[in-house]
């Protein structure tokens, strides 16, 4: 008779080496990329892919990444949690992680694109930027007279 405290070790193995096999997933999904970027190449059309709507297991991911690689841009914005994101070594591709204030990862992305959307400024953000800077100036130049 084995022991119970073996038997549950060899379940939690069982479930992490189950965890990590690939679904077999990550293959459509690069294509869908390779497709995607003809679409940016040709229209300057973006495309992004939720990795969270599709079974996508540990060996997906790491398919992904031997295939995609990491790139040079990597930029991590704190905002209601952290995101991260990332280019990969393929020029357009990124993924984008976006964590909730405990560092758990709530969603993950794949963007195709120039520029990810969480990245650029919003012309709200520039024009509270301009005022702000309006401001240090008129505020500057005050304290010179």
């Amino acid at each position: 008779m084995q022991n119970s405290s073996n038997s549950g070790a060899d379940l939690v193995q069982l479930k992490e080496a189950v965890a990590n096999l690939p679904t077999g997933n990550a293959p459509p999904i690069l294509s869908e990329i390779l497709d995607a970027l003809g679409r940016l190449i040709d229209r300057a059309e973006p495309t992004v892919i939720d990795l969270g709507a599709i079974p996508f297991t540990g060996g997906d991911e790491k398919v992904l990444q031997e295939i995609l690689g990491n790139g040079e841009v990597n930029a991590v914005l704190d905002a209601m949690g952290e995101s991260h994101v990332q280019e990969t070594g393929i020029p357009g591709v990124w993924r984008v992680d976006h964590c909730d204030p405990k560092g758990e990862i709530q969603s993950r992305f794949i963007e195709i694109t120039f520029v990810p959307d969480i990245l650029k400024t919003q012309s709200e953000d520039a024009q509270r930027g301009q005022e702000m800077l309006a401001e240090r100036l008129s505020e500057r130049l005050s304290a010179i007279k």
